[in-house]
């Protein structure tokens, strides 16, 4: 009796205050909002994995502005709702969708011919599309499922289209990645996880080669007008989770607190269109601003 007494006293005294404030809370959750308007028409956009979360509502930014929008997408059939979805909001008729496996290398290699024989110019690509928490599985090639998919199929892609990107100079690479690479290590004497496999850290080793892939290019690509830079989301309500029904079920009880795809995409948007990153390269952001990489170690295991 007491205690409910007291529950009761306290949602009294202070109830209204925490309906005053939720907006406040939501907002601080949300995170920052790219402001940048510039325009896009003209441009050329690559988006992978953009038929759902982040990568659609990237896509959706980047066609307002003019662009003509490329949806790299493995489920096809998705895919095209998402384009049809995105030309019929925007009224941009040039939203694209491609199939592209990122599981498979026959498949990014077709990818790219058909691409650049189609495609004169790309001044924006960007490596949006991940798994997480996925179950032990390999790619087409053999490569764990994390690893694969996250680092290495955007590794190919992105090294397949560089020369076109530099010919389309000023250029941006754009590496969706996640703190979670705060976590991870580069095991080099197990990378495919057949010793050990714990799906948290295979996530969270793939997300630290994409740190390591985006400074490296951007050193190799000094000098040609083509910027590389990393970025952290935040935590979004999306389908990343749909691996793991641990997961799944946490990020429904705390989705007040989480990032909309909408929320979560602006950083990406940020970094493929702020003006005032158009020379800055090898650099890591989270929430619209840049992030020093000496707060987020890179780590190996041999």
């Amino acid at each position: 009796m007491i205690l409910l007494f007291l529950g009761t006293l306290l949602g009294i005294i202070f109830g209204p205050a925490l309906f005053i404030l939720v907006p406040y809370i939501r907002n601080y959750f949300a995170g920052a909002v790219c402001k940048s308007k510039a325009k896009l028409n003209g441009k050329v956009v690559l988006i992978t994995g953009a038929n759902t979360g982040i990568g659609k509502e990237t896509a959706r930014d980047l066609a307002k502005r003019g662009a003509r929008v490329i949806l790299a997408c493995r489920d096809t059939a998705k895919g095209e709702v998402a384009a049809c979805e995105i030309r019929a909001e925007t009224g941009n008729q040039q939203v694209i969708m491609k199939k592209l496996d990122l599981a498979d290398t026959k498949s990014i290699r077709q990818f790219a011919e058909n691409f650049l024989a189609e495609e004169k110019e790309l001044h924006i690509l960007i490596n949006n599309a991940g798994v997480m928490l996925y179950p032990y599985a390999k790619t087409a090639d053999g490569f764990e499922m994390h690893l694969g998919v996250n680092h290495l199929g955007h590794f190919l892609l992105t090294f397949l289209l560089l020369e076109r990107l530099k010919q389309s100079a000023p250029a941006r690479i754009v590496n969706v990645s996640s703190l979670a690479h705060l976590m991870g290590r580069i095991c080099f004497h197990d990378l495919q996880g057949e010793k050990f496999y714990q799906r948290g850290l295979a996530y969270c080793q793939s997300k630290v080669a994409n740190v390591h892939f985006t400074q490296e290019l951007a050193r190799r690509l000094q000098g040609t007008g083509v910027t590389v830079n990393a970025l952290h989301p935040g935590t979004v309500q999306s389908e990343l989770t749909r691996y793991s029904s641990v997961v799944s079920l946490l990020w429904k009880m705390f989705s007040f607190f989480l990032k909309t795809p909408q929320e979560g995409a602006q950083t990406s948007i940020y970094c493929a269109v702020a003006e005032e990153l158009e020379s800055v390269t090898g650099q890591y952001f989270r929430g619209c601003s840049e992030l020093s990489f000496a707060s987020s170690p890179l780590q190996f295991q041999h």
